[in-house]
């Protein structure tokens, strides 16, 4: 067995991005971009003002001057203005600042009339006030964003703000999840004594779409040897990615590792010192194709789709590892065999902010019903057995 370092390192070497394409900007949230986004121009591209009211020369206000002719109306859109000296000129948020003016006075603080406009008595204006500088938030060709960023709604904002009508995104991934069993049954159909309900499909469909992996099919394949190996290379032929669930592990059944090598698809490693999920292999198709097979247990299948599935879809998106991050166990926490373990949890946090992880323990690793309501799981390193309430562990999310 190879360590949980060790796959990692594995499929890190292994796995290569994926190409790029050109998508319109509506069509752009959710993916990952694929180009540098630099300022098309400085932000704000002028001289902004930031409230309603009038514009002025400061060193007007400043010699005692409280009423002011007005000159004229500039609204946000209209071309800026030049204001003469000792007159104001009314302006609307947004608009572009006059030449020659340095100060707004909001709306709110004046009463405008036939004679001009009247800043009210002990308001103390400031030179400068109520703009927003030009370039004060960027200068032109600053990175707003880097390859490597999913795409938010506030994102958008920047790519629209940068006039990129069309962007250059990484390729969504395509991944075929493949369920294997003959004891399985989709929900809705009738069920027998002996069998069980297909759940590892669709929770590992679920975990890819929660972390922006929305290309996933299902399949259900029977322990047949020929059928597997027919199906599953026709999965090879259309998908990026293959994400197995069981027929891994020792027994008589277990086809899943011999059609892979029958179909070329080269291990890379099979079996890693972790708990739950110790039969994990991976390996690569002849054409590229990442292809993980998976532990028929549901815990195992979910942590190992979150431990190794989901930073490598990220890398092949172009997208960096995640920040690594830390929880403090709420109590003691004992393991006899030296594996990593991957220990459920629900997280809290003290009145310090300190992030805390309570531990959940599953029934075995066929306990999917305890996962309810946890946040993640922390990594518990295989070089202990004992962990003592208050100690700070790696911490992964189900949610990247």
């Amino acid at each position: 067995m190879i360590t949980t370092a060790e796959a990692i390192k594995a499929i890190r070497a292994a796995v290569q991005p994926l190409a790029s394409e050109n998508v319109a900007l509506e069509k752009a949230t959710g993916r990952v971009v694929a180009q540098s986004v630099s300022a098309e121009r400085d932000q704000p591209p002028f001289d902004r003002v930031m409230m309603d009211g009038i514009a002025i020369a400061y060193a007007e206000f400043a010699k005692g001057t409280r009423s002011f002719p007005i000159q004229s109306m500039q609204a946000a859109g209209d071309p800026a203005q030049s204001l003469d000296a000792g007159k104001a000129i009314e302006i609307m948020t947004g608009a572009s600042l006059p030449s020659g003016a340095d100060c707004i006075i909001p709306v709110e603080r004046i009463i405008v009339n036939d004679l001009g406009a009247h800043v009210e008595a002990n308001y103390a204006a400031s030179e400068h006030q109520f703009i927003h500088v030009r370039g004060s938030d960027h200068e032109k060709g600053t990175e707003l964003l880097r390859p490597g960023t999913r795409i938010s709604p506030m994102d958008i904002a920047i790519i629209a703000s940068c006039g990129l009508a069309n962007l250059g995104v990484a390729k969504k991934t395509t991944i075929s999840v493949i369920s294997t069993g003959n004891e399985l049954v989709p929900a809705g159909d009738a069920i027998e004594a002996h069998q069980i309900r297909m759940s590892n499909g669709p929770a590992l469909v679920a975990m890819l779409e929660d972390n922006g992996f929305a290309s996933a099919s299902h399949d259900h394949l029977i322990d047949e040897p020929e059928i597997l190996k027919e199906r599953i290379a026709q999965h090879l032929q259309q998908s990026d990615v293959l994400v197995l669930s069981g027929g891994v592990s020792m027994g008589k059944a277990d086809y899943v590792p011999q059609v892979l090598d029958e179909l070329g698809v080269k291990v890379s490693f099979h079996k890693v010192s972790q708990r739950p999920g110790k039969p994990m292999w991976f390996g690569m198709g002849p054409n590229g194709q990442a292809v993980f097979a998976l532990p028929g247990n549901p815990v195992s299948a979910l942590v190992c789709s979150r431990q190794y599935v989901i930073p490598a879809l990220r890398q092949m998106s172009g997208m960096a590892p995640p920040a690594p991050q830390f929880a403090s166990l709420t109590a003691d926490v004992t393991f006899t065999p030296q594996l990593t373990n991957f220990l459920p949890v629900k997280l809290i946090s003290n009145a310090s902010g300190q992030v805390l992880a309570m531990p959940v323990h599953t029934n075995t690793s066929g306990d999917f019903a305890a996962l309810s309501g946890t946040d993640g799981y922390v990594e518990l390193a295989l070089e202990q057995t004992e962990f003592k309430s208050g100690t700070s562990v790696p911490l992964h999310r189900w949610r990247v």
